[in-house]
């Protein structure tokens, strides 16, 4: 196992997407956690969901410590991100903020190339002209297209993504080991699998097929519920971000005189992808025993059997042996313990 190099209290940490699923959980963690510990966060509000479900993680946020600032904007400012850096002498960055959604990159790609590109490339330069101790960023499971071999393991070749999203993630990894080589920069990519919980994303599965259910219309299972997803619990993803921004690479000079990369990628996902078929009935079971849905709910007349849809990938299945190996952690929340979670929430 790797010893942490890196003790976050007292350091002021930067969180893009702090709005987000992730970035807000993340938050409130270390702000709980870690004694004496700033966290500012920054996020651009998009109307890409709504936008009151941001809002309401924020306050939760607030609510918890001064310790936390909160700054509207978009990481593709350069000057902003500049002013940023300065103002408040980062130590460690989390970067979270990006366009998510596979579909979503079909018809709206400008967002992907602002956001995941040219936002991706700021918080680089600033990384660089700043010296922060290490860089977190997140990948996607998406990365690994219709890769055959599973389980994903992050030493498969990953050059035929399926999605302008996934295309814009594999960049993500591309331009951090670039720069971890040419300006030594302790960097960290995360390929997350399929993140779920309470007050998660609104178009993920399992809250889209809720609020459809809860209106009495159809949903439709893609695939023809033949595909496999490794759903992860967000308290899993967060236990494994809070780990792993505690080790930097280490930095290291190579025979040519200049930097090994101090550079990593790790697979977060549950290690055990599910049926789409078996989640739709763990789902349904656990809204109805919530009380989201009544007892009698007749689910077969609500569910449309639909090809597969352009973009998506039949499988997704994380090798996590390396995450393991290194921060002796795995995700293991079982899916009908997050899924009740989850319903628990929304009755709410």
């Amino acid at each position: 196992m790797l010893e942490y190099n890196i003790d976050l209290s007292g350091k002021t940490i930067l969180v893009t997407g702090a709005a987000g699923f992730i970035g807000s959980n993340l938050s409130k963690r270390l702000l709980s956690d870690f004694e004496g510990i700033k966290v500012i966060g920054i996020d651009s509000i998009t109307d890409y969901y709504d936008v009151n479900l941001k809002y309401e993680r924020l306050q939760e946020i607030e609510s918890l410590s001064k310790d936390w600032t909160f700054i509207k904007g978009n990481i593709a400012d350069k000057a902003l991100i500049e002013q940023v850096f300065t103002e408040h002498s980062i130590d460690v960055v989390v970067n979270l903020a990006a366009q998510a959604g596979v579909r979503y990159s079909i018809t709206n790609p400008d967002a992907y190339v602002e956001s995941n590109l040219i936002g991706f490339y700021n918080i680089l330069e600033a990384c660089r002209h700043h010296e922060v101790e290490h860089l977190v960023y997140a990948s996607s499971s998406s990365v690994y297209g219709s890769n055959k071999k599973v389980p994903y393991s992050t030493d498969d070749k990953v050059d035929n993504p399926v999605s302008l999203y996934a295309a814009t993630k594999k960049s993500n990894e591309l331009m951090a080991h670039a720069y971890s080589k040419l300006y030594n920069i302790p960097s960290t990519g995360l390929r997350f699998f399929t993140v779920y919980g309470p007050a998660g994303r609104p178009d993920m599965a399992y809250f889209g097929f809720t609020d459809k259910l809860v209106k009495g219309d159809t949903i439709k299972i893609f695939n023809y519920g033949n595909c496999k997803r490794d759903f992860t619990y967000i308290d899993d993803i967060v236990e494994g971000v809070v780990r792993v921004m505690r080790h930097a690479p280490e930095k290291r000079t190579g025979e040519d005189g200049l930097p090994i990369p101090p550079y990593k990628v790790y697979n977060i996902g549950n290690n055990q992808p599910e049926n789409l078929l078996d989640f739709v009935s763990i789902l349904q079971e656990e809204l109805i025993r919530a009380g989201v849905l009544p007892a009698d709910y007749d689910f077969e007349a609500h569910k449309e059997l639909v090809p597969m849809q352009p973009g998506d990938v039949p499988v997704t299945y994380a090798d996590t042996t390396p995450l393991e190996q290194d921060f002796g952690f795995k995700p293991s929340t079982p899916l009908r313990e997050g899924l009740r979670k989850f319903a628990e929430w929304y009755i709410k």
